[in-house]
C-alpha cells in the first residue's frame, strides 16, 4: 500500500520539481531597428535580440512579404480581359457572323459596325500620337 501511494505521489514530486525551472527561464524578444536606432532594453527576465536593417527599408514592405513578379497581376485592366473573352466566346454565340451557332448570319452587320469602329479609334490613336 505505501509503495503504491510512494508510485502514485511521483508524478507530482516531478510536477513540482519542473515549476520553478520553467518559471526562471528567460523570455526572448525579437526587435528589427532601422538606420541609427538604438536597440531597446528589456526587462530583466528578457533577452532582447536586434536585427539592423537599412534606413530606406523603414517604410518598406519586408521581402519576406513582397509579392514575386510571378504572383502579381498583369498590368492589363479589366475592360481589356472582358473585350478579350468576348472576342473569344463571340463564334459560338448569337449574332456571331459565323456559320456555326444559332442566328450567325445576323451577326455580319454587328461584326462590321465593331470592325469599323475599331478601326476609326486606331486612326484616331494613330493621329493623336497616343501610344
Amino acid at each position: 500500500m505505501m509503495l503504491r501511494s510512494a508510485l502514485l505521489s511521483l508524478p507530482l514530486l516531478l510536477a513540482g520539481m519542473a515549476g520553478p525551472a520553467d518559471a526562471q527561464a528567460a523570455r526572448t524578444v525579437n526587435v528589427t531597428v532601422y538606420g541609427s536606432d538604438p536597440c531597446p532594453h528589456g526587462a530583466d527576465d528578457e533577452i532582447v535580440v536586434c536585427g539592423h536593417r537599412p534606413e530606406n527599408d523603414r517604410y518598406r514592405i519586408p521581402k519576406e512579404l513582397r509579392r514575386k513578379a510571378e504572383d502579381r497581376p498583369s498590368e492589363v485592366s479589366w475592360a481589356s480581359r472582358v473585350a478579350g473573352l468576348e472576342d473569344a466566346a463571340r463564334p459560338s454565340r448569337p449574332d456571331s457572323c459565323s456559320p456555326v451557332g444559332s442566328y450567325g448570319q445576323t451577326g455580319c452587320w454587328s461584326k462590321m459596325i465593331r470592325d469599323w469602329s475599331a478601326a476609326r479609334r486606331q486612326m484616331q490613336s494613330d493621329s493623336a500620337g497616343v501610344p
